[in-house]
């Protein structure tokens, strides 16, 4: 054959060629597709996740494994359904147990795929800064892709190399599915049904290490999840692996979710695992509209503006309607007109509903479209009567530690931790973050019982430790109510010598000055005891830290004694070592922080309890001498509460003479510098500090302008409301100071955030027990029942990233729903208390008999 019979391209060549064009075609099919809102199918968008209407599946934009966001995960018609598809070494992990470290997530736009590398370090590395977990001498690598397939998508897992040959049987792919929604809804494997059970029913087992399983809800090769529901119908195949096997999460761990499980069979690399993955999109889906508004409602001078959120795909535009409630159950209209386009944030386009003109007193609802808010009321009694006092009179009594709580026929815990604490081992790392160094720094010995800390504090959230800080800061808060707004509120009895509290039984004393002195009684107690601050006092075992219930069940309430030659008692049992222990550290800036606190506290107890209040004083001055910080800053905020309440020159001299050092840091110090100034008398001061906050205050306003809330706000994987709380109390503060350069509207704006003006469907109030719809599903020590504790305040709306906003009500996720001590519920009664007082109310600061 001569060389013009030869074809151009051999058939090796054309078959490239064909491969080339069709990579070609898709990726630009891809590209038409994101150009031209073509949504049929699953494309990757400009945040590198795909996405279809009424479909999101993301790779690796968050890694928090222990609090279900990571790895592959899946909205589903604007529901977070399914989260952590990943490798694990247990067939349902929860927190404390090995997780990868996660590479750069790689998006080949070309070849429709999204990739991300993860590895399983070695065991010194997991081991820095972890002490309670084994972490196995396992060290391999794998690579995690996703790609659509029209509606459907693809998971599919490649090993760097084989698994050791001990590790098969016991490594697979995880893939978790939101409970919340699923319990009662059914499931299909292989034909065969079940009901997704709101408890875990056995049976159980032992695996081949010896450890309690549950028996798989169902196993084989086609799973379909709510074949009854339109919008949560998803179908999960097995392409390449083994069997999928449906676990109950809840086998070892209370919080687990759902978990659809596939082994990595032995010698298996290169597709490893492979799923094919069929979440049902609603035809056309757009998400409701989402009518933002206080869940409590406004006084007739206050500003009020709500928010209606809307998918950025809904173009269509209705008038707002605020129509007021008739006590006939009528409805008229008094204001209608359109809502003001503020644009899109996150993933979210807003209207703005500005209704600050109607002062008329009244329940009100608003309407746009066929959406319909909650009723809220418009008075000047607005915040007066079950707003901030279910902090006062539920919430911190309700944390209380070392006493019983008695609230009509219930009792929220018995006396408890009355056995604490044992000094703390050296050179340890507790599983919650205390560290213990080579020295206890005191006087006792490790394992020795401390005198004189079973008495005073508050349970931290619903881990029952006691943080230096949070008792510190929560009495800084409640000196802060006491000051600005006679806080004579008392419905609470408070019995220090019998530690018994009964709520909702008025003793004649206001209950500020008896939570500060509980407080207060923890700190210098702490400090008398071991010559120091303490940094902590916490249970000394995993299984006491995760208890669910009863804090008085936590320890036996009798002090350790150690019997030599005789064997203790196991953890849980009478005479055991289950006391606390309690950590020191050398940290000055904590120091110089509890010393600001203390100060502050000795000015609300001085007339009520006149030598605790002495003894605060003394240890915060003690503190202010013999604390060696390098960050000068650090000694601004105790200088300033040591002025106040000594007047001492010596403190006066070092705010005068750092003052350009304050300035340049107003946005931290600014809020509590303010209220020196009147004593200082220092016209050169007044300037530099009134220049630095109107230029802090531009730039307040510069990030205010970033979101349609009307407060800084940078959504995160932990919601913001703690921050915003405490951003509108240092405003209260500041407006205080420059009226004329701090207006009162950003600590209202961030008021309203916390009762329900905040991203995301779920809008209800993160403090619980308070609005018409609040946080009744809530982290706290009753979680398990899942109840709350009214008057906590929730973290609130989180961020799945890159821009899904989320509040679920589940009682398990601590970033989103958790309590906390040291502001948490402070800060938000001290924003409502500031909004009643600049808003001219006379709030019910003095219900409750006075003797």
């Amino acid at each position: 054959m001569n060389n013009m019979s030869k074809p151009l391209f051999g058939q090796g060549s054309i078959r490239k060629i064909i491969l080339l064009f069709l990579c070609v075609l898709g990726a630009f099919l891809n590209l038409q597709g994101q150009t031209t809102g073509n949504n049929d199918s699953l494309r990757i968008n400009e945040l590198e996740y795909l996405e279809m209407p009424g479909l999101n599946v993301m790779l690796a934009h968050d890694f928090y494994p222990e609090g279900h966001q990571g790895g592959v995960g899946v909205i589903q018609n604007g529901q977070r359904v399914a989260t952590n598809g990943d490798i694990r070494l247990e067939p349902t992990p929860g927190q404390w147990q090995p997780v990868p470290s996660v590479g750069k997530r790689q998006v080949d736009r070309l070849h429709s795929e999204i990739s991300v590398h993860m590895e399983y370090p070695d065991p010194e590395k997991n081991r820095k800064g972890f002490n309670p977990v084994d972490y196995p001498d396992l060290n391999f690598g794998y690579t995690i892709r996703i790609h659509p397939e029209g509606k459907a998508f693809r998971i599919l897992v490649d090993l760097d190399q084989p698994l050791p040959e001990e590790w098969i049987g016991r490594v697979g792919f995880n893939f978790e599915l939101f409970p919340g929604l699923l319990y009662g809804r059914t499931y299909a494997m292989d034909g065969a049904t079940g009901i997704f059970p709101r408890q875990l029913d056995g049976p159980e087992y032992r695996d081949a290490q010896g450890e309690f399983q549950n028996t798989p809800l169902a196993s084989g090769h086609k799973l379909v999840v709510a074949p009854e529901s339109e919008s949560q119908r998803m179908t999960v195949e097995l392409v390449h692996g083994s069997a999928l096997s449906l676990l109950d999460g809840r086998a070892h761990h209370n919080n687990g979710w759902f978990v659809i499980r596939s082994l990595i069979e032995k010698g298996a690399t290169a597709h490893a695992i492979e799923w094919l993955v069929t979440p049902h999109a609603e035809p056309g889906y757009i998400s409701a509209p989402v009518i933002q508004v206080s869940q409590v409602g406004y006084h007739p001078l206050q500003p009020k503006v709500a928010m209606i959120e809307l998918d950025t795909r809904d173009s269509a535009r209705y008038p707002v309607i605020l129509q007021k409630v008739n006590d006939d159950g009528s409805r008229t209209t008094v204001l209608e007109k359109q809502g003001k386009e503020w644009g899109k944030f996150l993933r979210y386009s807003y209207l703005q509903f500005d209704f600050s003109s109607i002062q008329t007193p009244g329940t009100y609802e608003i309407r746009y479209g066929k959406i319909e808010s909650h009723p809220f009321l418009v008075n000047a009694q607005v915040f007066q009567r079950g707003v901030w006092q279910p902090t006062l009179e539920y919430f911190l009594p309700v944390q209380m530690c070392h006493m019983r709580i008695n609230d009509r026929y219930k009792v929220w815990h018995g006396l408890c931790h009355m056995d604490d604490a044992r000094m703390a081992p050296v050179n340890y790392n507790h599983f919650d973050g205390y560290f213990q160094g080579p020295s206890t720094l005191t006087k006792y010995q490790p394992g020795t019982t401390v005198p004189g800390l079973n008495q005073g504090g508050w349970h931290d959230a619903g881990d029952y430790d006691l943080r230096v800080e949070s008792q510190a800061e929560e009495m800084f808060t409640l000196t802060m109510a006491w000051e600005q707004f006679h806080l004579n509120y008392d419905n609470t009895s408070v019995d220090q010598k019998n530690h018994v509290v009964e709520l909702h039984r008025p003793d004649g004393i206001p209950d500020a000055l008896q939570q500060i002195e509980h407080g207060a009684l923890s700190v210098v107690n702490g400090y008398h005891s071991l010559g120091r601050l303490y940094r902590g006092i916490i249970e000394p075992t995993l299984r006491q830290y995760v208890l669910l219930g009863d804090a008085s069940v936590q320890t036996d309430n009798q002090f350790y004694k150690e019997t030599k030659g005789k064997e203790s008692p196991a953890v849980g049992l009478p005479g055991s070592p289950d006391d606390r222990w309690v950590f020191t550290e050398e940290n000055p800036g904590r120091e110089l922080e509890v010393a600001a606190c203390l100060a502050a506290a000795s000015r609300a107890l001085k007339d009520y309890r006149p030598a605790l209040s002495d003894d605060c004083l003394k240890i915060a001055e003690e503190l202010w001498n013999r604390t060696k910080e390098k960050n000068m800053l650090q000694r601004v905020r105790p200088a300033v509460e040591l002025y106040i309440t000594t007047g001492k020159k010596e403190y006066s001299d070092f705010l005068t003479s750092h003052i350009s050092l304050i300035t340049q840091n107003i946005a931290q110090t600014g809020w509590y510098l303010v209220r020196a100034l009147p004593l200082l008398k220092n016209d050169s001061v007044n300037y530099q500090v009134r220049e630095a906050v109107e230029t802090y205050q531009k730039d307040v306003a510069r990030q205010q302008r970033l979101t349609p809330y009307g407060v800084p706000y940078e959504p995160n994987i932990w919601g913001a409301g703690w921050n915003i709380q405490h951003f509108g109390m240092e405003q209260y503060f500041l407006h205080m100071a420059y009226p004329a350069l701090v207006p009162d509207t950003l600590l209202l704006a961030a008021m309203n955030f916390i009762l329900g003006v905040h991203p995301g469907s779920n809008t209800a109030s993160f403090a619980s027990g308070v609005g018409v719809k609040s946080l009744t599903v809530a982290y706290g020590a009753n979680r398990d029942d899942w109840s709350y504790i009214p008057g906590g305040v929730g973290s609130g709306t989180a961020l799945i990233r890159p821009d899904f906003p989320e509040l679920l009500e589940w009682p398990y996720l601590w970033q989103q729903t958790e309590y906390v001590l040291g502001g948490g519920a402070s800060n938000f009664m001290f924003l409502v208390l500031a909004a009643d007082h600049l808003l001219g109310g006379t709030s019910s600061h003095s219900a409750g008999a006075l003797k």
